[in-house]
Order: structure tokens, then C-alpha cells, then sequence
């Protein structure tokens, strides 16, 4: 069956407010360098206080990743819930406005739009700390059949598994996907996200998943390796196709016939929030149009090169731009 969209994703869809800050901040405040840490709304309120000059965007990572295909000239669609208040609506406007088709209803009752609030240390690391809000409450009612079955790929974002009725939706979207003889991808998102659900997690690669994205903290932590050549080839057994992403070490694409090198695109790093979102915009896109995984990859460094070059987690230009 022909598609409409090269990927639908299902995500946590979220406000990013992102803030240069020094590494004293961090320890002032007791932030996490590096990591994403899951706060209550007070906190939430403390520190987008302390962050009072704040980029604010659109953002959550499957959805960072839709923009991401829309920068590239893709078609794209996106699943998640924001609240009926001033975050939501900035929130649909703005990826309307970059192209990408959002339609699901917004949620009338508390709590409010989910928020993201990065802290973004000299060395460009981000340290995300983030209210989940009404993102959480995405539901299978929610999840758009139709949006689903018209999409090559189904874009799954595992930070959604931190909630039960979040979790129902996304295996609910996967199975739609399968059952449609669409492609389902899944990002890891994060390694605490891995250890509070590793096992749920490898059943679902195993059993769900044809595109498996991870970075090299993910992928040990999902197969409880220390080597990451062990690791990878546990992941291969279990998915047809692995994307391991190793920072300025670039990339592997791992498969049962072969392990692709791809090289990471030399970049002045300003921010990194948005990279692994970016790696797979461009691998994703690349996929959709039929191209050779080296090639997705390539695309794929290319994508992520571009977002770690300023201050944000979206693309500001097409990354093909960049390409020598």
C-alpha cells in the first residue's frame, strides 16, 4: 500500500525552554548533568523561574525528530498529547507551521502542557529536566489509525513507557503499524528510561521493532553488557536493524549481514539537545525514499551535525546543505 507520510511518530509532546547556564548552576541547583530527570510541577515552575531567559520551542523527542524529517522535504505526522492552555497551543501552531501534520484533541482538564526545561553547560551537554504533564495522558483512544496506516514508518519514543496508559498506546500504535505491513522504529530516548524498562523494552524490540535507535550508554544498558561489541550483537539478533550512535565517534548500523561505520560530521558543538533526535530524522528519511542504510546514515550525521551547531533541538536549514 502506498503512503501518505514517509513517518508517523507517537511521542511525549513537550515545550522545550532552553537556557546557556555554567556548571556551577548545575550543582546549585542540583541537576544531573547530562541526563534527563523527571520533576513535579513546583519544581518545574522553580526553575523555568531561575531560566528567565529561556528559548522556548516546541519540542519532545519523537517530535524534535518529525521536524527533523520536515526539514529534509519529508512528509510527516505526529501522535501526542498537549493541554487545552497557552504551552498547547504554541505547541500545535508550531508544527503546523513547520509542516507536520498534528491533530490529536487536546486535553480540556489539569494538568497542563508538558515541559522540558534544558540547562546547557559551555561543553554543549544538556541537562533536561522535565514535567510530563498532560503528555503522559495520551491514551489508545488517542492514537489516529488512520494517521498510522498511511505513515512508511511508525516512530515510536520510549520515554513514553513512564506511564501505563501511555505505554497501552504506544504497543496499541505498534500493533496498528504491523498489522498495516508498516515499518516500526523505536528510540531508546534515554539510559535511566533503559533501566527502568529494560525488560519491556528487549520484548519489544524483539517482537515489534525493524529499527532499533540508540546511543552506546542505551544499548549497554538494554543487554546488560559492558562491550560494545557484544551488546550490538545482541541487539542484531533481536532487530533487523540497529543504529548505534557514539558522539563524535559517529555512528554504527548494525544488521545480520553487515556493520556500517559512519563517521560523524565535523561541527563547532554548541548545544547537543536534539542530536540523537536528529540522527534519526535524517536515517528515517533516507529509509523512507529507499535508500541504502549507509547512505541513511550518512544523512543521518549530517542532520545531527546541523542541530548540535546552535542553540536548540530543531534544524534551521535543510541539512543536506552541509553535505561537501
Amino acid at each position: 500500500m502506498s503512503s501518505q507520510y514517509d513517518v508517523v511518530a507517537v511521542g511525549n509532546a513537550i515545550i522545550d525552554l532552553i537556557q546557556p547556564v555554567s556548571d556551577g548552576f548545575l550543582a546549585e541547583e542540583g541537576i544531573a548533568k547530562d541526563a534527563m530527570t523527571l520533576i513535579d510541577e513546583a519544581r518545574a515552575d522553580h526553575l523555568t523561574a531561575r531560566l528567565s531567559e529561556a528559548i522556548v520551542a516546541a519540542g519532545g523527542s519523537a517530535a524534535n525528530t518529525m521536524t527533523g524529517i520536515a526539514s529534509f522535504g519529508g512528509k510527516a505526522g505526529y501522535i501526542g498529547k498537549v493541554a487545552d492552555d497557552a504551552l498547547g497551543a504554541r505547541f500545535r501552531e508550531e508544527f503546523r507551521a513547520a509542516g507536520v501534520a498534528f491533530d490529536t484533541p487536546a486535553r480540556s482538564a489539569p494538568p497542563g502542557t508538558a515541559r522540558s526545561i534544558i540547562a546547557v553547560t559551555p561543553d554543549g551537554h544538556r541537562s533536561m529536566n522535565t514535567y510530563l504533564g498532560a503528555s503522559t495522558l495520551l491514551n489508545p483512544e488517542d492514537i489516529d489509525a488512520e494517521l498510522i496506516r498511511a505513515g512508511e514508518t511508525l516512530f515510536l519514543e520510549g520515554y513514553l513507557f513512564d506511564r501505563d496508559e501511555a505505554k497501552a498506546a504506544f504497543v496499541h500504535a505498534a500493533e496498528i503499524a504491523r498489522a498495516a505491513g508498516r515499518k516500526v522504529a523505536l528510540t531508546l530516548s534515554d539510559k535511566f528510561c533503559v533501566d527502568r524498562h529494560r525488560v519491556s523494552f528487549a520484548h519489544l524490540v524483539a517482537g515489534h521493532v525493524d529499527i532499533l535507535f540508540a546511543n552506546e550508554a542505551e544499548i549497554l544498558a538494554l543487554y546488560e553488557q559492558d562491550d560494545l561489541n557484544a551488546a550490538a550483537a545482541a541487539a542484531k539478533r533481536a532487530c533487523p536493524v540497529v543504529a548505534i550512535t557514539r558522539s563524535a565517534a559517529g555512528s554504527l548500523i548494525v544488521t545480520d549481514a553487515e556493520t556500517i561505520t559512519v563517521p560523524a560530521v565535523p561541527t563547532n558543538v554548541v548545544d547537543s539537545t536534539g542530536a540523537g533526535d536528529q540522527y534519526a530524522a535524517g536515517f528515517l528519511f533516507g529509509y523512507a525514499r529507499g535508500r541504502p542504510l549507509a547512505e541513511c546514515g550518512a544523512l543521518a550525521s549530517l542532520a545531527a551535525a546541523e542541530v548540535i551547531s546552535h542553540i536548540g533541538p530543531r534544524p534551521e536549514q535543510n541539512p543536506r546543505a552541509l553535505a561537501p
